[in-house]
Parts: C-alpha cells; sequence; structure tokens
C-alpha cells in the first residue's frame, strides 16, 4: 500500500476578511510529484508557502513525514524550495550558490565539494561551478536554483512556478530534466504552475484550483478526459461547447443545432425542454461522416489556420460553433472557408457539463 508522506488537513487560510484557500484537504504519496494547476489568484501559492511555513494557516493541519508541522519555522520542514526568480547570490559562484545550505548546516567541506560536483552532474553543468549568475542563461540559472534545493537532500521539493521566466523552447527542456531529475531522487514533490501542459506532461496527479478551493484531483488522464465541473473542463485543453436541448431526460435524447443525439450519462434531475451544455474535444472531432461516429452535423467552415502538421479549423454551427484539428496531407489541400461541410463525432464523447 502507497505511503502517505505529505498531508494537508482542512486547511484554510484568511487575509483579514478574505479567504483566499478554504477546506484544503490533499494526501500526497511518497515520491509522487503532484502539481496546483489554476489561474492567478486562485490560492496555489498560497498553498504551496503554507506547506512551506512562509504562511501560516487560518484553520487546519500540515504533515510531513507523519509529524506535525503546522507550526514549525521553514528551516524546521526538511524542505527545499525553488522560485520563479532565480534568487541566486550574485557574489557567490555557481559551486558556492549550490553548496550555500550545505556551509549553513555545518556539512564537513569534503562531504560538501562531492555533494556540490554530485550535483552539478546532475544538473548537466559539471564544468560551470566557477562561473557567477551573470554568466549563465537564465535556464542554467534556475538549475543552478534547483541543484541548491536539492543539494541538503530534503524531504520535500516545492516549486513554485519555477519555469515562467524562461522562454517556451528552454522550458520544455527544463520540465523535461526537472521531472527526470525527480524521478531519479525519488523526491516527494509540490509543483505551482498557471500552465495547464506543463502540469498535464510532468505530474503524477494535478490538483486544479479555482477560488481556493481544489476543483478536482486526477491524474492528467482523468482531469483532462474526465473533467469533474464546468471550470476544470474549460482551464484544462481546448474545449468545444455545443449547447443542447433535453428532449427524453430519462432516454438521454437531446436536441443539438436540429440533430437528436443520444447521450451516455443520465441526465439526473433534467426534464423536456431544459437546456444542457456538452463538452466535446476537438481531437473527437472528424470531418465528414466516419465509420463508428454516430453523430453528425452539418455547418460551414468559418476558420481554416495551417500549423504545418496540424490544420486547425472552426466550423460554424449555426447555434455554436466547433474547432477541430486534422492532420496535414500533402496530397489533399485543406477546405475553404465559407464551404459546406459535416462534423462527425461519437457521442459517448459528449459530457454534460455542471
Amino acid at each position: 500500500m502507497a505511503e502517505t508522506f505529505l498531508s494537508i488537513q482542512n486547511v484554510r487560510k484568511a487575509f483579514g476578511a478574505t479567504t483566499v484557500v478554504q477546506d484544503f484537504n490533499l494526501d500526497v504519496e511518497r515520491g509522487e510529484f503532484v502539481s496546483f494547476l489554476g489561474p492567478s489568484g486562485c490560492g496555489k501559492t498560497t498553498m504551496l508557502r503554507i506547506v512551506a511555513g512562509f504562511e501560516e494557516p487560518s484553520a487546519g493541519m500540515v504533515m510531513v513525514g507523519g509529524k506535525d508541522v503546522t507550526n514549525l519555522k521553514p528551516n524546521q520542514r526538511d524542505i527545499g524550495m525553488v522560485f520563479q526568480a532565480y534568487a541566486l547570490f550574485p557574489n557567490l559562484t555557481v559551486a558556492q550558490n549550490i553548496g550555500f545550505g550545505l556551509k549553513v548546516a555545518g556539512v564537513p567541506r569534503a562531504e560538501s565539494d562531492a555533494r556540490v560536483a554530485e550535483m552539478l552532474s546532475i544538473i548537466k553543468l559539471p564544468e560551470f561551478g566557477d562561473r557567477y549568475p551573470y554568466q549563465l542563461s537564465g535556464g542554467q540559472q534556475q538549475r543552478v536554483a534547483l541543484a541548491r534545493a536539492l543539494a541538503p537532500k530534503p524531504k520535500l521539493l516545492l516549486l513554485d512556478e519555477p519555469l515562467s521566466a524562461l522562454d517556451a523552447k528552454v522550458r520544455v527542456s527544463l520540465r523535461e530534466e526537472i521531472r527526470s531529475i525527480q524521478k531519479k531522487l525519488g523526491i516527494t514533490t509540490i509543483f505551482v504552475t498557471h500552465d495547464q501542459e506543463e502540469a498535464l506532461s510532468m505530474s503524477d496527479r494535478i490538483v486544479v484550483m479555482y477560488g481556493g478551493k481544489a476543483e478536482q484531483v486526477g491524474t492528467p488522464f482523468e482531469i483532462y478526459n474526465k473533467p469533474a465541473t464546468k471550470f476544470v473542463a474549460n482551464f484544462v485543453g481546448t474545449l468545444n461547447v455545443l449547447e443542447a436541448t433535453v428532449s427524453d431526460a430519462a432516454g438521454g435524447k437531446v436536441s443539438v443545432g436540429g440533430s437528436d443525439l443520444v447521450l451516455k450519462q443520465p441526465l439526473n434531475g433534467a426534464k423536456a425542454g431544459d437546456t444542457l451544455s456538452l463538452a466535446l474535444r476537438p481531437e473527437a472531432i472528424s470531418l465528414g461522416k466516419q465509420p463508428g461516429r454516430d453523430a453528425s452535423l452539418g455547418g460551414e467552415i468559418s476558420e481554416v489556420s495551417f500549423l504545418g502538421s496540424v490544420i486547425r479549423m472552426r466550423v460554424d454551427l449555426g447555434n455554436s460553433a466547433v474547432s477541430l484539428d486534422t492532420f496535414n496531407n500533402p496530397t489533399t489541400p485543406p477546405p475553404n472557408v465559407g464551404d459546406r461541410t459535416e462534423i462527425s463525432f461519437s457521442s459517448s464523447d459528449l459530457l454534460v457539463l455542471h
């Protein structure tokens, strides 16, 4: 049975009359990589700071390794922290920056030097120990910040939007490195981000936050394919929303743009004439009638964007519109704006948004 290493229980945080985190509960397994994902102001960084000890919760408890750390100072919690701003000491070399925590802890020089050399190797900068931060790129500086956090061998690693100041290509490269290092060291990690792609690609589980609450906790597969709320469905991934009218609630029958569809999920509490919002991911839609697709709708091409290997199209269905992607075929040019077309999909891919 998996071991719970970090336990956040009934945490609430208020600044005056404003509550920024409410009724937050989460158990994280040892060695697990969990992302807090959400828009600015949703409470994700505040929650991370509570785990780190930089903020005191208004209510609730934080436990690490079975020990209550709620009232302990940050330096008593055995955590490593990496911030959005690299926060390296400009007057210290890379090696001195990495070894700073070891020096403060009174680790013997020979042991410290060996650990610094090991960390330089792990972050793939073995020849950079004598350089200063200003001589490094942004990506290299963030690697050094990561090495500094990991050097004292913390039990818990906290990352507060560490990639947001970097350009897109470096971000992708560095997130792969961070995940690889985390897996290699087996360190329990909490990663804060507003970038859904980062969360989906790096995490064992994701906590989607909104309005100070955890809207949904699940694996990337669950969060993307089975969103629990309308907010999660809209925030994670590209989403098409179709407006439907209930024609037979018991039979799951609805009408979309004049076409009748049968949903695979029960319409609990709905009645004939009610309007529903149905979610449909772009990749679930095909252009033209396709085998195995039991639903189809007619429309008009309103946008065509050539993106290289993928062609993104928008189809106007009258009372709504959908986006879909098709792979580029060098022998078949894409349709033109204004062309009449038909889209098809499986009714089992429709998700009722609550």
